[in-house]
C-alpha cells in the first residue's frame, strides 16, 4: 500500500509509456481475447453440467462437444460456401 501511495504522491506514473491502443481494453484483439475466455468458461460448465448433473462418463462429454465441434465447422463451412464469392 505505501509503495502506491508513493508511487503516486512521487509522480512515478508520468515516466511510464501508455498501453497502445492495439492492447487496450475495448480493442478488437482484446475483445477477441475476452469471447474466447467466455467461450472457454461456457464449454467447462457446460462439461460439469453433462458429468455432474446428468452423469455422463467424462468420455461421453468429450463426445459431445467433438461432435458439436463437427458440426459446427461443416455449418459454417456449408454458409460460407452458400454465401461466400463465386
Amino acid at each position: 500500500k505505501t509503495d502506491f501511495i508513493n508511487f503516486i504522491n512521487d509522480q512515478e506514473w508520468k515516466s511510464i509509456e501508455p498501453v497502445s491502443s492495439w492492447f487496450g481494453p475495448s480493442s478488437l484483439l482484446m475483445s477477441s481475447m475476452s469471447a474466447l475466455f467466455q467461450l472457454s468458461m461456457w464449454i467447462r460448465h457446460g462439461h460439469g453440467y453433462l458429468t455432474e448433473n446428468l452423469g455422463i462418463p467424462v468420455w461421453g462429454s468429450y463426445a459431445v462437444f467433438g461432435l458439436a465441434t463437427l458440426f459446427s465447422g461443416l455449418i459454417l463451412g456449408l454458409v460460407s460456401e452458400a454465401f461466400g464469392p463465386d
